[in-house]
């Protein structure tokens, strides 16, 4: 058991654990299924990262994102996080943060697990590029609720550096995806959108909103006014 995932497993708190498990569905049939949790929150899992994640090796890393505990796989994830980020010189090292991630897909399987490492991973790399094929080919995978969101959130780095056509077209691949979990992503991305143009938001939705998932379309008007909302949800922009 290496550093990482001992203080990790030192702070766990059962009765929290199964307040966690009921939060992120982990029932039969639920997107979360199976997923065990130790019971911390964020903030304790930063604090572990924010010490330890200079000494952590990829092979550490390794053991970290296959654990069955639901905060040890984040953990590994923020520290993937930080190695890229104080990597802006070194290419090749950004460049293994990104294979690892791609090749560990199946293990970072949940919400919170994709919105808090692929923009930071994935968007970062890939915002100073012409060809990112990559998450058009994530967004692609029927079937692959993760990695459709990993392709959808990772947008997220663009949209804040004015970069919307990506954002929008794998918004378009995913607009009539089944899961509410891709229903909140696509809104959510939009309404980020909205935020840095509205008019870039407003072109997008005028052909789309009336036939979009009502979850979509809510999330992604959250930011305008009550009467325009309510012309949105009513079919009568």
């Amino acid at each position: 058991m290496n550093e990482l995932f001992s203080q990790i497993y030192a702070l766990r708190d059962e009765r929290q654990a199964e307040a966690l498990s009921y939060f992120f569905k982990t029932g039969p049939g639920q997107y979360g299924e199976g997923d065990v949790f130790l019971g911390l929150k964020v903030p304790q899992t930063r604090q572990v990262v924010k010490r330890l994640w200079r000494q952590c090796s990829f092979d550490e890393l390794e053991e970290c994102i296959r654990s069955e505990y639901h905060e040890v796989r984040l953990a590994a994830l923020l520290v993937l996080v930080q190695i890229f980020q104080h990597a802006k010189k070194e290419p090749q090292q950004q460049q293994r943060c990104v294979d690892f991630y791609l090749s560990h897909t199946s293990f970072i399987n949940n919400w919170d697990l994709v919105d808090l490492s692929c923009y930071e991973v994935l968007g970062a790399w890939l915002l100073d590029k012409s060809d990112r094929h990559l998450l058009y080919d994530l967004a692609s995978r029927e079937g692959s609720l993760w990695e459709q969101r990993i392709a959808m959130v990772s947008c997220m780095k663009f949209v804040r550096n004015d970069q919307f056509e990506d954002c929008l077209a794998i918004a378009d691949m995913l607009l009539h995806h089944p899961h509410d979990l891709i229903h909140k992503a696509v809104g959510w991305l939009l309404r980020e959108v909205g935020k840095r143009n509205q008019k870039v938001l407003v072109d997008y939705l005028a052909p789309r909103y009336r036939t979009m998932p009502r979850t979509t379309l809510r999330y992604a008007i959250e930011r305008f006014d009550f009467d325009t909302r309510q012309a949105y949800l009513k079919g009568n922009v």
